[in-house]
């Protein structure tokens, strides 16, 4: 059990809970069987045995008889010891699957117990199922020997558990205690007291883990002290009043708004900036940057891609020229000598702002003082490249986060509570809506005609191939043939193909993609190398081939790399017409839906919390009993309550709070954080 459930000592045991149950409350009589191969349990004595030999090995056949009937109970194993352990009229209750062969209904392999010990024991109506593996059934420790030891357990230990909740919560919320949820989550009598017990110990994992969360944040506010901005100066004004582009939308306002509030403080930011792709996250990056320069502060901003910082760059410098900001780049690529000049200039404080990747973490790389730090596309840095930005300083720089993935609110208040949160919820004025269509393979010729109209009135044209890993070949090649065929549909010299894919040289790729960029290409053939963040306002049309074999949120990421423009944009999926269930609902999703955070939701419905969040977070969300997606209301109710309580007694030290502080200091001890709630 140990291997096999990581079950190490008796308060795992308790924990471990069943992940279904089946209803024994009823008993069937022989004559109302059917041949529905459902679960019955019936009351009856075995009247006779008797051994069949078959081509392999023997099976033994019990007559059972209640008064209405009989049926045949089987099994292909343990002949002797069943043999010896059971007895001729003698009343019994039988569980199992039942199966109709040649007029004769039978049962292999029931459960089987003693009438008498049925009636003693804890389990009577609703029988737990527990989880378990091959290797502990082939050992066997079936679930009927788990419910036993369970049984034991609960007899032996008498229902003492310790509350670890608030009278106030119980009282407030209507919870049943903590001994009465244990004992009917394992050995509920009905389906009532059943889902009173589940209720309860899913909003105590959840409050748990949101404590921890909240715990965490407020520490780390009061421990780790942060640079004080307090002006906000000429940069700053300067920008705002005199070379903005556009007017801010009110989202974008209130953002701001947040992070001057948190550079304000004594306390250092740490914040996340949820926004979807196009909403104008970069010009708040960039105007937060200012208020750091008006402090006397360098910046940072860290890509996850050359390309992307490349973007970056080329998109700030003209506001920064503007205003007289010196900004460089910094990536693997940048020459030696151009390195030794950022290097210097850094170190002496000239370099207001740096962009860059990971060469930015690099020991060379030193600041004068380093206050801001930005880091795009979050999921695609851990926690230990993070910290190495921290550690550029004496103390901590700013954190401001951002992506443009879309984070269910859900997922965000579990993986992401130590963080702040600030969304950018409305695109700016003047966008267009991109219309999404879903196309099949029949219909590419009409897709084919499509795209010449849009490249006749100027537009550019990207068409994506899934490389789900670039050293698949058979992926390479769908690639290659689908380059291949647009060139024909598609000659020179009337057009000009482009091809970006990740087996290419940095230098090549970048080469590809700013002819793009400049307009001297008219179809970019690539693969999900552009997903993050390539911005060319003159690309209309998105093509994604193979679409069924893309993940929601990676979809959604694609589309947002057209309509960066004015023009009316597209977006086609293109798929075969064989697709499962959960590739329909993701191409309607995408039909339907532009909202980033609404896809999200589906996304995370489809796939489950596991493998939304990469490494770095998969251990916040190991959960027990609750499910991120289906509980979501009881995940805000957990919220709502941890922050209620931690508003009014930060340190938990209120003798009505007990129970909260005795367990939190308990889940310190354990990693598991099932562990320390019972």
């Amino acid at each position: 059990m140990r291997k096999e459930l990581g079950i190490n000592t008796y308060q795992d045991l308790i924990n471990l809970f069943p992940n279904r149950y089946i209803d024994r409350t009823r008993f069937y009589r022989t004559s109302e069987l059917q041949s529905s191969n459902s679960e019955v349990q019936l009351i009856g004595k075995i009247t006779s045995f008797k051994e069949i030999v078959q081509k392999r090995g023997k099976r033994l056949v019990a007559t059972f008889k209640d008064d209405t009937g009989f049926i045949e109970l089987v099994w292909f194993r343990g002949h002797n010891w069943i043999h010896e352990q059971l007895k001729t009229h003698t009343d019994y209750v039988v569980f199992g699957k039942v199966n109709l062969f040649n007029g004769v209904f039978s049962m292999p392999h029931p459960d089987i117990e003693l009438k008498s010990t049925f009636d003693k024991g804890l389990s009577k109506a609703i029988q737990p199922i527990y989880p378990s593996t091959e290797k502990l059934s082939n050992r066997g420790v079936s679930n009927r020997v788990i419910c036993k030891v369970m049984e034991q357990l609960f007899l032996q230990l008498n229902g003492r558990f310790e509350e670890s909740l608030s009278l106030e919560i119980l009282q407030h919320q209507k919870l049943i205690s903590k001994s009465e949820a244990l004992l009917n989550i394992h050995f509920p009598n009905n389906q009532k007291i059943l889902s009173l017990s589940q209720f309860r110990l899913k909003f105590e994992e959840l409050f748990y883990i949101q404590l921890q969360l909240i715990l965490k944040n407020i520490i780390h506010k009061s421990k780790i002290k942060g640079y004080r901005f307090e002006t906000v100066g000429d940069y700053f004004n300067t920008f705002y009043k005199n070379h903005l582009p556009f007017e801010l939308t009110n989202a974008q306002k209130r953002v701001l708004k947040e992070i001057r509030i948190d550079m304000g403080s004594n306390a250092q930011m740490n914040r996340l900036l949820q926004g979807d792709v196009g909403s104008g996250k970069t010009i708040v990056a960039l105007m937060s940057m200012f208020i750091a320069i008006d402090n006397n502060f360098q910046s940072t901003l860290m890509a996850p891609t050359e390309i992307l910082a490349f973007q970056h760059y080329n998109g700030l410098k003209p506001f920064c020229d503007l205003i007289g900001v010196k900004i460089s780049l910094l990536t693997g690529s940048s020459k030696i000598a151009d390195r030794r000049v950022i290097h210097e200039q850094l170190e002496s404080g000239e370099l207001q702002i740096i962009v860059g990747t990971h060469a930015l973490l690099e020991d060379k790389v030193k600041f004068k003082n380093l206050g801001l730090a930005i880091i795009d596309e979050q999921h695609r840095f851990g926690v230990a490249q993070r910290s190495k930005l921290w550690k550029k300083n004496n103390s901590p720089p700013h954190i401001l986060v951002m992506t443009a993935t879309p984070i269910p609110r859900t997922l965000a208040m579990s993986v992401y509570g130590d963080l702040d949160i600030s969304v950018i919820d409305e695109l700016p004025a003047g966008r267009k809506q991109i219309k999404t269509v879903h196309r099949y393979d029949t219909n590419r010729l009409k897709v084919i005609g499509f795209i010449r109209q849009e490249i006749a009135k100027g537009r550019q044209i990207y068409i994506v191939y899934p490389l789900i890993n670039e050293s698949e070949t058979l992926d390479f090649k769908d690639l290659m043939d689908g380059y291949e065929g647009i060139v024909r549909d598609f000659p020179m010299p009337n057009y000009q193909v482009s091809m970006v894919h990740g087996q290419m040289k940095p230098a090549d790729k970048e080469f590809e993609m700013q002819r793009f960029v400049k307009g001297e290409t008219h179809i970019m053939v690539a693969t999900t190398v552009i997903e993050v963040g390539v911005n060319v306002p003159n690309a209309s049309v998105m093509i994604i081939e193979s679409a069924e074999r893309f993940g929601l949120s990676q979809l959604h990421q694609l589309r947002g790399r057209v309509g960066r423009g004015s023009e009316q944009s597209y977006c086609i999926l293109m798929t075969s017409h064989k697709l499962g269930e959960n590739s329909k609902t993701r191409m309607e999703t995408m039909v339907h839906s532009s909202d980033g955070f609404e896809i999200a939701e589906v996304d995370l419905k489809l796939r489950g919390p596991g493998d939304m969040m990469g490494t770095q977070q998969s251990g916040v969300l190991e959960l027990k009993i609750a499910n991120i997606v289906k509980d979501k209301d009881i995940l805000s109710l957990a919220r709502h309550w941890a922050k209620k309580t931690l508003d009014v007694d930060p340190k938990l030290s209120d003798p009505k709070h007990k129970p909260i502080a005795q367990t939190y200091v308990k889940m310190g001890k354990y990693k598991n954080i099932w562990n320390y709630i019972s």
